[in-house]
């Protein structure tokens, strides 16, 4: 074996090594993939290593920049994982407005280093998220109507192609990838060891905003949703809001909004006023400093929990019969659903200040994301809930327009359309020049447009766990009422 292993560096784990949190490490617990190696990489020249021993060897190769993936695209079965979480340096540098990222760090690992300097960040709101992943696909967060989308503040990326070269990418060098990893990046070109971003304006405070809806119906979660559309056709771009209508165990049907507005409370309350009028409201609006906002937020998140999901952008206003019929996607839950709910992803404000067609990322114009989940405890669920997703996103799909890749889903029919729209092509003769033996393939990825080149690789069967997770039936998921909870 340590022959076979020769030319990887790094630290090295092979299936016999693997703890049960190593073998099960993911946000997504129902998502079960079992690789071959994993390669925790310290240095750029282990990533090349890595790269060029996957090649030697014909084992396909899976890039985990410190984070995880909805559909569990950064890990698969007989892989080699190639997992960036050890390089993770931050470097600022204040007198030219940048900040230095290495591939690896989280939005956790962000937040709290420029946060000890004065600034915000255009971030995520989960903290185990890797920022390299987020923001190559887009990456929507509580500060995108303000700050941009986190691709939004890129000014340049290095990365290890399929020969295990290190190549930059900008407006002014290698500037077809630099469009295109602004949005489809993330693990289709190679794997991205540092992005380099534009420093925001420091701030002092933030407001940080909850609402909580408790003991509605199904009348108030469809006013909630007129009222939502209502505000974000008009919504000031210094306030980026998330708002849920959802079906729960423990909360039956409720509603709530989270968010983070760029201004003082007092401001806040007049924005948000309709919002705070509707029956049952408990709210916060409160001023906080930026890394205590993105902590509280952050803490909801659990290590991991079972789920299935779906997302799509809505670029029209829902009809008050479209209205209704979205509510009733969530009025009745799945066996063992501990969870059903609707979320809205606010977009707009700097979003769409961007052209549709300066960066991969192609739906510029929606009014906001619509993510459609359930979350389930028990493993003897997990089919009943899949079909429940699957079941309802015909009619989701219906009055809607394409899927955000940073919340992918496996079931969609021509998923490079939903994710790229009319950027597909383009973004298929990019990768065949940047990656012609589709050596960084994953479901969903993008492969060459000449892909009668790409390799066959050979998928070994190398041990069987697949009842590892019948065992695990821990009680794990996120809490999805905010402000009754403090």
């Amino acid at each position: 074996m340590d022959e076979f292993l020769e030319g990887l560096t790094g630290e090295i784990v092979l299936p016999f090594d693997f703890s049960y949190d190593e073998l099960r490490q993911g946000y997504n617990s129902a998502v079960q993939k079992y690789p071959f190696v994993i390669v925790y990489c310290f240095m750029i020249c282990d990533v090349s290593n890595a790269v060029k021993w996957a090649r030697r060897h014909s084992i396909p190769v899976r890039i985990r920049s410190g984070g995880h993936n909805y559909e569990g695209y950064s890990n698969g079965s007989c892989t080699l994982v190639i997992d960036l979480s050890c390089m993770n340096n931050i470097v600022i540098d204040e007198c030219e407005e940048l900040i230095y990222i290495e591939g690896g760090a989280t939005n956790k690992d962000v937040y709290e280093f420029v946060s000890s300097k004065g600034y915000p960040f255009p971030g995520g709101t989960c903290p185990a998220v890797g920022v390299s992943g987020y923001s190559l696909g887009g990456g929507w967060g509580l500060s995108c109507r303000y700050l941009g989308l986190g691709c939004d503040s890129l000014t340049e990326i290095e990365l290890v192609d399929f020969e295990g070269e290190i190549i930059r990418a900008n407006s002014n060098c290698n500037a077809d990838l630099f469009w295109a990893v602004r949005g489809a990046g993330g693990g289709n070109f190679g794997v991205i060891v540092s992005m380099t971003f534009r420093l925001p304006e420091p701030v002092d405070k933030v407001t940080l905003i909850e609402i909580d809806y408790l003991n509605v119906d199904s009348e108030e979660q469809e006013n909630f949703l007129i009222l939502w559309q209502a505000w974000l056709n008009d919504a000031d771009d210094r306030m980026t809001l998330i708002s849920r209508i959802y079906n729960s165990e423990a909360d039956g049907l409720a509603m709530l909004v989270r968010g983070i507005f760029y201004g003082d409370p007092a401001e806040a309350k007049i924005i948000l006023k309709d919002f705070l009028m509707l029956n049952n409201a408990i709210y916060s609006v409160e001023e906080v400093t930026f890394l205590e906002a993105v902590t509280i937020v952050g803490s909801t998140y659990p290590e991991h929990e079972k789920f299935k999901s779906a997302s799509r952008f809505v670029l029209k206003d829902f009809n008050n019969n479209e209205i209704k019929n979205v509510v009733n996607l969530i009025r009745d839950r799945a066996e063992g659903s501990v969870y059903a709910g609707l979320s809205m992803y606010a977009l707009g404000g700097r979003v769409s200040d961007i052209d549709i067609d300066d960066t991969a990322f192609y739906f510029r114009n929606a009014k906001y994301i619509i993510w459609l989940e359930t979350v389930w405890e028990e493993n003897e669920y997990a089919e009943e809930n899949k079909s429940w997703i699957k079941n309802r996103f015909p009619y989701l799909k219906s009055i809607t327009t394409g899927s955000y890749i940073n919340f992918p889903y496996i079931e969609l029919d021509n998923y490079l359309k939903e994710y790229f729209g009319c950027h597909k092509e383009k973004l298929k003769y990019i990768k065949e020049k940047y990656d012609p033996l589709n050596i960084f393939s994953f479901p969903q990825g993008i492969e060459p447009s000449n892909n009668e080149c790409c390799p066959v690789l050979y998928k070994p069967t190398l041990f069987n766990k697949e009842n590892l997770w019948n065992a695990d039936n821990n009680i794990n998921h996120r809490e999805f009422r905010y402000v009754s909870k403090k």
